[in-house]
């Protein structure tokens, strides 16, 4: 107990437990600032910034500030072999957009390096949905999700092409 004859306060624990929501956006928040990131958007917000054209052929790699500043800074992009020159000549315009994106003026200077830019896997389009039975469908139309309804069209296609009873074994 102390002087005044209180219990004495116990003091705040560090390694408190916390809650995986709490802790997620620190985890990406580092690996972003560790690569040059600030703001982990501009990585996935980039076909939006610059355009399907400009996304397409490059990739941001790193923002690099002034010591002790988050403006005037130079943004490297990776670009897609032969399209450097085009990309070199647009520069002023991705100055632009990605400091109407932040909202003021972060980047000053655009540098770019050749390299290979990791394009996304086309979607592709779904598999075509034989045709349902009249007698089977008309319970499906009422369902709004279409995910689910060619998933149950499927299966109605399925038992109308089965002939007899099932086959086990």
């Amino acid at each position: 107990m102390s002087k005044r004859g209180r219990a004495p306060e116990e003091p705040q624990r560090a390694n408190r437990s916390r809650a995986v929501a709490e802790l997620l956006p620190a985890i990406g928040g580092a690996a972003f600032r560790r690569f040059g990131f600030v703001q982990g958007a501009i990585v996935s917000r980039w076909r939006e910034i610059v355009g399907e054209r400009y996304a397409a052929v490059s990739t941001p790699e790193s923002i690099r500030f002034p010591v002790g500043r988050k403006q005037d800074g130079t943004l490297t992009l990776t670009v897609a072999g032969a399209h450097a020159p085009m990309m070199q000549h647009i520069a002023p315009e991705i100055v632009e957009r990605v400091n109407r994106f932040f909202g003021y003026a972060a980047i000053v200077r655009v540098t770019i390096r050749q390299g290979e830019v990791a394009t996304p896997a086309p979607r592709r389009a779904p598999p075509s949905i034989r045709t349902v039975p009249h007698e089977l469908g008309q319970s499906l139309k009422t369902i709004a999700d279409p995910e689910l309804k060619a998933v149950l069209e499927s299966l109605a296609a399925g038992v109308a092409a089965t002939r007899g009873l099932p086959r086990i074994g």
